[in-house]
This record gives structure tokens, C-alpha cells and sequence, in this order.
């Protein structure tokens, strides 16, 4: 999908949607336009495979989020889920990226790719959540494949990149790894916007003893947020984001 500056607020430039991705847009979102993703299977297993694409045309704002934490079921076979997200955003545009959760249950298969292009006053708050099985279920992730890429690029120009790699027995790869450090639940959060600098300390005063913040160039800041497990990632990941976006958390977040 795809928005456009009309008067002071953002709208619908361009909408398709197939297959079990659905998205809605709420009332209320203020001048940005707010889309959720609704996947309407309820989850992820082998051989999915979904695309999402959005872009904020110029001068334009635009939050896409989810309905509910996703879901990586155990796969049978031996083709893994695939999701591949691209966002772009033109001169003056806004984009807040804000997924929940993505949970992986023990068994789980998944092959993720994240690309962000962004143009050179463009700004971008880009969130992504993992939280590894259920702790308050009494699920332990045991054994999983887990492919992750994150590439954001600035007038064509690569200026953050992330990858990740879990596979077969993960309990043992998550303990004391530098990904999690003993937590059940992660965030990876980037901000690039011209500001970014004014909110390193703000940032970190924010943050638990277990994450961190960095600020990789001035209009640059990236953050891990590390939690024992989803709640207490939720806690510190919220204020967080509503200072980064300016903006109060999407509500489905708090539902």
C-alpha cells in the first residue's frame, strides 16, 4: 500500500491486499494514516509465504502495525515460512514501522527480510519484537530455524544492516548469546531521522540494565531492548516508541 499528502493529513494512494494479509485503517489516527495488518490465518507455519509492501509518497506520514502478535507455528516438511517486508519513503515522508511481537513456537521455520529505502530528509522508525516461546504459558523453545535480514539504505546507500541466525537446538544459542542475553524477548529499534541524536539520552534513560543504545551517526540511533519475557519487553518498549514517533502507541498494541 501507499500514501500521499492531501492538505495537512495523509490518505490511501495505492491499495492491494490478497491471499490472508488484510489491512484496516482506523478513524481517529490523527494527520498520519494508520494501517494494520491483519494476517486472517491466525499465524505462520512452513511454506507460507507473504510480501508487504509500503511507501509514504513525499511529504507524507504513515504507521503500519499489526492486529495481534505473530505467530511461527512448528513446520512440517522442509520449506519454511517466508515473509519479505519492503518500505520506502519519499523526500519529506514520515514511516513508522510498528509490528508486535513475532512469537516463535518450538518447531518453527521462518525465513524474514526487512528493506528500507529511505530519501535523504526521509524519517523512519523502524520496530521489530521477537519473543522466543511462552514463558507465562509454560513453553520452552527448544529447537527452531530462524533467518532474519534488516537492510536500510539512505539515497541508495546502505547505512544499517542486521542479520540473525538460529538453527536446531536454539535453547543452548539463546543463553548468554549477545542477541538476547538470557532474555526470552528482543527489539531491535532504528531511528533515522535528522533528530536522532536528541534522543540518545532520553533513549537510554528509558531503557532497562539489559539493552542499550547506540547512536551509529547523528541521524541515526539504534537500540536492542533485551526483556526476560514479552510483558516486561512491552513495558520498557512502549514509552520508548511513543517518544521516538511523537505520537501515543497504536492502539492495538494496548487491546
Amino acid at each position: 500500500m501507499s500514501a500521499k499528502r492531501r492538505g495537512a493529513t495523509s490518505v490511501i494512494d495505492g491499495l492491494h491486499q490478497s491471499g490472508s494479509l488484510k489491512m484496516m485503517f482506523p478513524r481517529g489516527a490523527g494527520p498520519s494514516l494508520m494501517s494494520v495488518v491483519v494476517n486472517c490465518a491466525g499465524g505462520m507455519t512452513g511454506g507460507d509465504r507473504f510480501e508487504i509492501e509500503g511507501a509514504a509518497g513525499e511529504g507524507a506520514s504513515l504507521t503500519l502495525t499489526t492486529q495481534a502478535a505473530e505467530r511461527l507455528y512448528r513446520a512440517t516438511g522442509d520449506a519454511p515460512a517466508r515473509l519479505r517486508t519492503t518500505l520506502e519513503v519519499a523526500r519529506g515522508g514520515t514511516l513508522h514501522w510498528l509490528p508486535q511481537e513475532t512469537i516463535l513456537f518450538d518447531g518453527c521455520a521462518m525465513e524474514r527480510r526487512l528493506d528500507v529505502s529511505l530519501a535523504c530528509d526521509a524519517q523512519a522508525l523502524i520496530v521489530e519484537p521477537l519473543v522466543f516461546g511462552r514463558a507465562a504459558m509454560g513453553e520452552m523453545l527448544e529447537q527452531a530455524s530462524f533467518r532474519d535480514h534488516v537492510r536500510i539504505a539512505r539515497d541508495g546507500v546502505l547505512i544499517h544492516a542486521e542479520a540473525t541466525r538460529l538453527e536446531g537446538c536454539v535453547a543452548s544459542q539463546l543463553e548468554g548469546s549477545a542477541l538476547t542475553g538470557g532474555g526470552l524477548a528482543t527489539a531491535a529499534i532504528v531511528y533515522a531521522a535528522p533528530d536522532a541524536e536528541l534522543f540518545l539520552d532520553r533513549a537510554r534513560d528509558l531503557i532497562g540494565p539489559m539493552s542499550g543504545a547506540s547512536l551509529k551517526a547523528p541521524d541515526l540511533l539504534v537500540i536492542r531492548l533485551i526483556a526476560p519475557d514479552a510483558w516486561l519487553l512491552r513495558r520498557e518498549a512502549i514509552p520508548l516508541i511513543a517518544a521516538l514517533s511523537g505520537a501515543d502507541i497504536p492502539k492495538t498494541w494496548t487491546l
